[in-house]
């Protein structure tokens, strides 16, 4: 998978040659980490601001269990909660035998994650890679490290000047001074520029093709627990590269895209899903601290305060795999080589005591409807890179013939996907058999047209430009492609490579996010109106005359920190079968029905229940 990854993107060497100075983020810190056999993992070398502690601390983050399998890998990792990590590791083959025939080093950098999610610290990539090789063989170069400390350092205010402007630090923040430390993707706002949508070459969206042949359908269940600021944690093995890119992929695409954040109360919990990429035995007690501070926010919520709201990672130490009471999801990555090679192996997700995770019916043909729509994209972009007049043709001939196949999410046939799809429920199976005897078929044929409608509008117009947009529809679901990738491009990138598959799955699960949310959206606001939880009319069950009472034996009557002060007890909302649809989930699944319950209750704070289709025989619900 590697090797296909490098293919999709442009030239490595050329795109860092074009890569000025001014493009890439300030360091905080720059170090050299070695691995001794007696001492253990030591720092041989490092320059860092002033405040930035390094000892006892990024040697571990750098240098993850089970690197010593592998020859080289590039490591990301969080540092101090302000800063991105990225190590580039190399293993040197060696003639000394107190080394045990090999040196292993890494070059290792701290950039602000002021920056967006990774800093962009991958823009640094190449160059760390070329100095861990040239010093793996030969230590004692660290003039190599010094110029490069001299040349790129951050300046004592704080940063060098970004090349990027400078954003607010939530989308909505000017909502009635309400900080949401929500991102509607890095912080960067795509400008106005050329058509073509450029990343720069080790950009984690490279991956995302890749990341979707990973996962199958499965990664719309990840997604649904993203957007529930679930932990996520990703069990692997070295080398950890793409499981890194696929933690920054999956942050980014559970996103509250613009178009419909400010919908959400001011009361919403839903601050953005926070990537820590590596993380190992070292992090226990903080994602222990963590997940007290969560149930802390829960009675008190601090927006300014990311601690708690959920976070995605991966790691190569099993112990925390073990450890069910450090995460919500658990998702075991299969062995790069299986016994029997003809045999698909698909990643394990559990939820903590083993409970299985599965995709739903309506994941799969979700899963089926996009891997066919990105085909017909790919198909458009290589009918235009063969016209004369195609100005991506005329900039890069030999990379758009040769990486779009290997950007092409592989087909599985249905039969290798059963293991890891839920089985068409009995409800389903009776109720699309009554129907297909009661209609002719004509309303199995119209309920799939419609669907058919749905899935395709999340991928309308997604290869024409900058400006691309669904078309409006009356449930707010519109949403430009711009509004999609705000960090992920730049106009000012001309010399970095096309993107515009990788762009166009970012768009679409924005659309999905938009689809979903907007739909409920609607339905609290149509409860509202309906049932004003201020209103002095309104039925309760309590008279009042035993407030004392149900004090004592209820200490919990108070308002939570989800129920906004001076409001009552919130309708609970009802989602019927037409909403669940209208979501693009699957209305028979237990699951789906169980996200919306959690959805409502996390963004809205409101209970919600679910009613599904049927059918009724003299009243009698038979289905």
């Amino acid at each position: 998978m590697a090797s296909s990854r490098r293919s999709a993107q442009p030239s490595a060497s050329a795109s860092a040659a074009a890569l000025s100075s001014a493009a890439l983020p300030p360091l905080s810190a720059l170090f050299l980490i070695n691995f001794d056999v007696k001492a253990g993992y030591t720092i041989i070398w490092k320059r860092s601001a002033p405040a930035v502690e390094l000892e006892g601390l990024v040697e571990y983050k750098s240098l993850p269990s089970g690197l010593h399998t592998v020859s080289d890998d590039l490591i990301y990792f969080v540092h101090d909660t302000r800063h991105a990590g990225l190590s580039a590791f190399v293993n040197e083959p060696t003639q000394e035998e107190e080394l045990r025939n090999a040196r292993m080093i890494a070059v290792g950098i701290l950039v602000p994650l002021s920056y967006g999610r990774l800093g962009r610290a991958w823009r640094h990539a190449e160059n760390l890679k070329d100095m861990a090789a040239k010093l793996a063989k030969d230590a004692s170069q660290t003039k190599l490290l010094e110029q490069y400390w001299e040349q790129h350092q951050a300046s004592a205010d704080g940063g060098r000047r970004s090349p990027v402007p400078s954003l607010p630090a939530s989308p909505v923040q000017d909502r009635r001074a309400h900080k949401r430390n929500r991102s509607a993707s890095d912080g960067a706002a795509l400008s106005t520029g050329p058509a073509e949508h450029k990343l720069s070459t080790y950009h984690p969206a490279w991956s995302l093709a890749t990341m979707l042949d990973t996962f199958g359908p499965l990664v719309f269940p990840i997604y649904r627990a993203a957007l529930l600021r679930k932990r996520i944690l990703i069990s692997c093995h070295a080398p950890v590269h793409q499981m890194c890119d696929f933690v920054y992929n999956l942050s980014v695409l559970s996103n509250i895209p613009l178009s419909i954040a400010n919908d959400l109360p001011l009361s919403s919990s839903s601050i953005r899903l926070r990537p820590l990429f590596t993380i190992g035995v070292h992090d226990i007690p903080f994602l222990v601290e963590d997940h007290e501070a969560a149930k802390r926010q829960h009675l008190n919520i601090d927006a300014d305060d990311e601690s708690g709201s959920g976070w995605i990672a991966c790691t190569t130490d099993s112990i925390l795999a073990v450890k069910d009471t450090l995460w919500d999801m658990l998702i075991t990555m299969p062995p790069e080589h299986t016994p029997n090679g003809n045999e698909r192996a698909w990643p394990v997700v559990e939820c903590p005591r083993g409970t299985p995770i599965k995709a739903t019916q309506r994941d799969l043909r979700r899963f089926n409807a996009l891997r066919a729509g990105l085909a017909q994209l790919i198909a458009t972009d290589a009918h235009d890179a063969q016209r004369p007049e195609s100005r991506a043709s005329e900039r890069s001939p030999v990379r758009l013939s040769t990486s779009h196949s290997a950007r092409l999410v592989r087909e599985d046939g249905d039969e290798s996907m059963d293991a890891i799809v839920e089985p068409q429920s009995w409800s389903a199976l009776a109720y699309n058999g009554f129907m297909w005897w009661a209609s002719a078929g004509e309303q199995i044929r119209s309920e799939e047209q419609e669907e058919s409608a749905l899935d395709a509008a999340l991928l309308a117009d997604l290869g024409s430009g900058p400006s691309m947009h669904m078309p409006q529809s009356p449930s707010r679901t519109d949403l430009t492609l711009t509004e999609s990738i705000a960090s992920l491009t730049r106009h000012d990138a001309s010399e970095d490579g096309d993107a515009t598959i990788e762009l166009a799955i970012i768009a679409y699960f924005h659309r999905l996010t938009t689809q979903i949310v907007s739909v409920l959206v609607d339905i609290v606001e149509s409860t509202d109106e309906a049932y004003p939880p201020d209103d002095p009319e309104r039925y309760t069950d309590d008279d009042g005359a035993d407030d004392d009472e149900t004090d004592l034996l209820m200490p919990g009557g108070e308002p939570t920190a989800n129920t906004p002060q001076g409001q009552g007890e919130l309708e609970a909302v009802k989602i019927d079968s037409h909403a669940m649809e209208s979501m693009g989930l699957d209305l028979w699944s237990a699951s789906d029905a169980s996200f919306v319950e959690e959805l409502a209750q996390r963004y809205f704070a409101r209970d919600a229940t679910i009613e599904t289709k049927g059918v009724e025989v003299c009243g009698v619900r038979v289905c």
